[in-house]
């Protein structure tokens, strides 16, 4: 939608000025150039790939242009007049509210200065602008500025407060439901305990078979709730780093996750082409890829598979000097439109049973190991999650 409303606005503007309001300075080819770079936010290899940090730097430039540079060219070149005074505080608000408050105060300075040099170097000489306009418009822009600021640093705020309280409620809520399942656990073992006690009764094997449901149901249970506590410290990641044998964390998540069955666990396929180490908090990074583990296996039910053999596969391998984590799956795939947003908090795929946190969750957990995590995927063919990681020496 951004892409389309500066594609179509920067031509339709550019008559307004031109011919229907003119304005002392106004170039339709400046505006054209404009309106195909917007193009670029539009194309769809571009926006699937948004979760990349060089797609990411590549709208922040797009938009840096669009915006600060262009706009600040266009009210220095028009003499600050009140047209453009007003577009331009206008812009600053914009700005703010389409990124991150440290790259939109940043990317209005350095606007604002190449604009200025820009237009003194091309126009020979400062822009028109006397002292006393030039001195009332700075304040006019420089309050628009300061609200803007105060607006965003407001709402990343509230965002937070928000997202620490929800996390801190689920986080208790999970402790809570250990009580129950230790009850259910002792049940368990009272069952087994008196069928001991009774050898000779018929029912013994499968009474017994009952028990033994329930305990691997009360441990499926406990492993949920190790998750949802882990993704409840999303905001609280431990600072502290151990050195981290990529192949072992693998093959240890892999041996302790609790399969629905045996079937399952042999569909999981781990594959060490070449170990390395890194550094990480142990117990998170485990709990990263036992939420990439849990994904996959959803993924594979969802596409009724059959479990064949490396319908999961976990690989490690380095490329470049560079650690390399793969979870691939055969399962049902992500859509291209829900891409760009599987990593933010509560988004989720799953509407049934997620809650959007297990990925937002592993991003955090990767980034602060100093790392970065991609996917490709194609609905109904599969995901390939990939971790790259520095290597430590």
């Amino acid at each position: 939608m951004l892409g389309l409303g500066l594609m179509l606005g920067q031509p339709l503007f550019g008559w307004i000025w031109t011919d229907l309001y003119p304005q002392p300075y106004e170039n339709i080819w400046l505006r054209g150039l404009l309106s195909a770079l917007a193009g670029l936010l539009m194309l769809t290899p571009i926006t699937r790939a948004l979760v990349h940090q060089k797609m990411q730097l590549l709208f922040t430039v797009v938009v840096w242009i669009e915006f600060p540079l262009f706009f600040s060219w266009m009210y220095f070149s028009n003499g600050g007049n009140a047209v453009w005074l007003a577009t331009v505080c206008a812009v600053i608000v914009i700005y703010h509210h389409l990124t991150d408050w440290r790259i939109a105060s940043m990317g209005v300075l350095t606007g604002g200065l190449i604009a200025w040099i820009a237009s003194y170097a091309l126009l020979n000489g400062e822009p028109n602008i006397n002292s006393t306009v030039h001195a009332t418009n700075a304040v006019v822009i420089g309050f628009s500025w300061i609200c803007s600021l105060l607006l965003s640093l407001s709402s990343a705020d509230l965002r937070h407060q928000r997202l620490r309280s929800t996390l801190t409620a689920m986080g208790i809520m999970a402790h809570e439901l250990r009580t129950p399942l230790s009850t259910a656990a002792l049940l368990g073992d009272a069952i087994q305990m008196e069928i001991r006690r009774q050898p000779d009764n018929p029912r013994a094997d499968q009474i017994e078979k009952l028990a033994l449901r329930l305990h691997t149901l009360v441990r499926n249970m406990n492993h949920q709730i190790d998750t949802q506590i882990a993704n409840a410290k999303l905001l609280q990641l431990p600072r502290y780093t151990e050195k981290v044998s990529a192949a072992k964390l693998i093959e240890a998540v892999v041996a302790a996750y609790p399969f629905q069955s045996s079937r399952q666990r042999d569909c999981v396929k781990v594959l060490i082409q070449h170990d390395f180490y890194f550094l990480a908090a142990y117990t998170q990074f485990s709990q990263a890829m036992d939420n990439l583990i849990k994904n996959a296996l959803h993924s594979l039910v969802a596409a009724d598979s059959k479990y064949p053999q490396g319908a999961l596969r976990l690989e490690v391998n380095m490329h470049h000097n560079t650690g390399r984590i793969m979870v691939i799956d055969q399962g049902m795939g992500i859509s291209a439109e829900l891409l760009p947003h599987i990593f933010k908090p509560f988004f989720s795929s799953n509407h049934k049973t997620g809650h959007g946190l297990g990925l937002a969750f592993c991003l955090q957990v990767v980034q602060s190991a100093g790392g970065s995590i991609r996917v490709k995927s194609e609905f109904a063919v599969g995901a390939a999650f990939t971790i790259e990681l520095p290597i430590a020496s």
